[in-house]
């Protein structure tokens, strides 16, 4: 979205002008966003159609396979529980900076940046649920569900709490190349953006090392054994790859590689894979309840009170896509 790229590229680019304003309720409209029409259209089409489509699969859910769920769907769907509160605080966003209500718009950037945190944690959560059950092997942990939800859920809490508490999130004003004006809600100080960065930099460090053992354990897979008496074809491989791309986040590390020439197109490249992640992320949840009959194979033996992951860790990289 709009605003996250913008923080990504703080000290880069025009929009990152007003994360420097001076701290009062609503700065001066002197800050002129190339582009920032068209990438705020296409990233309110794509929240709306990621928030249609992550709602189905949360209807799917919790009403219709509700008793099929297991560990790998639970993450999941919490997963899109964040990612469609991070859509709705954003579409909402500029209709509340709008109201000119201080107030409103400080709780409004609150919410959205701790679901923002919340997302990225989730992403750390899959990375690791991969992790555990892929790569290590004979692990027993106790009350692994209801740990790792404190975890994504609590995590982020401490962070928006301490921004707050030092005003962190106010009204920010900007104008558009046509010479429209446009409010929103978010952190006003550039300093705490290199917070959001850090954050950031920390999952994707994990995530994709994890990315990368996952690919390599697909590899080896298809080198050493065949899967019902022939070798997976690449589409499949590919499609696998491509899931645990969106599963772990690794869309939102495009803003962070984008410098020089590449700088406006990867605006566009990042807004548009954002925006619509949680449609994609619905494609893949379909697909795999579609393959197995609602099940996901990529969860390990559990009781209420233990996790046990005991599986092999090539026939783990197989069942992903059986």
């Amino acid at each position: 979205m709009v605003m996250s790229l913008q923080e990504e590229h703080a000290p880069s680019t025009n929009a990152s002008s007003a994360c420097s304003m001076p701290r009062h309720s609503l700065p001066k409209a002197n800050d002129t966003v190339p582009h920032l029409e068209s990438l705020t259209l296409i990233s309110s089409v794509g929240c709306g159609i990621s928030m249609f489509f992550m709602a189905i699969a949360l209807f799917m859910h919790f009403l219709l396979r509700k008793a099929k769920s297991n560990q790998a769907t639970k993450i999941l769907m919490s997963m899109f529980v964040a990612l469609c509160l991070l859509n709705v605080f954003f579409l909402s966003n500029k209709s509340v900076a709008n109201t000119g209500d201080n107030a409103a718009c400080v709780f409004i950037a609150l919410v959205l940046h701790y679901s923002m945190l919340a997302s990225f944690t989730w992403f750390f959560i899959q990375a690791l649920h991969m992790y555990l059950w892929l790569i290590r092997q004979n692990v027993t942990i106790t009350n692994y569900m209801r740990k790792i939800t404190v975890l994504g859920w609590v995590c982020p809490a401490p962070i928006v709490v301490v921004i707050v508490s030092v005003g962190g999130y106010e009204a920010v004003t900007l104008n558009t190349t046509s010479g429209k004006i446009t409010r929103m809600c978010w952190i006003t100080n550039s300093y705490i953006h290199y917070m959001n960065i850090g954050y950031y930099a920390l999952v994707f460090v994990f995530t994709t090392g994890i990315f990368i053992m996952m690919v390599t354990k697909v590899v080896q897979a298809r080198n050493i054994k065949a899967v019902d008496g022939k070798r997976k074809t690449f589409r499949k491989q590919l499609m696998m790859v491509l899931s645990l791309f969106l599963l772990f986040g690794l869309t939102w590390s495009v803003a962070v590689f984008s410098y020089g020439p590449m700088l406006i197109p990867s605006y566009y490249i990042f807004t548009v894979l954002n925006s619509l992640q949680g449609f994609f992320l619905f494609l893949y949840y379909y697909h795999i309840h579609n393959d197995v009959a609602g099940c996901f194979s990529d969860d390990p033996e559990s009781t209420d009170s233990s996790t046990t992951i005991t599986q092999s860790s090539i026939n783990a990289v197989e069942n992903i896509y059986n």
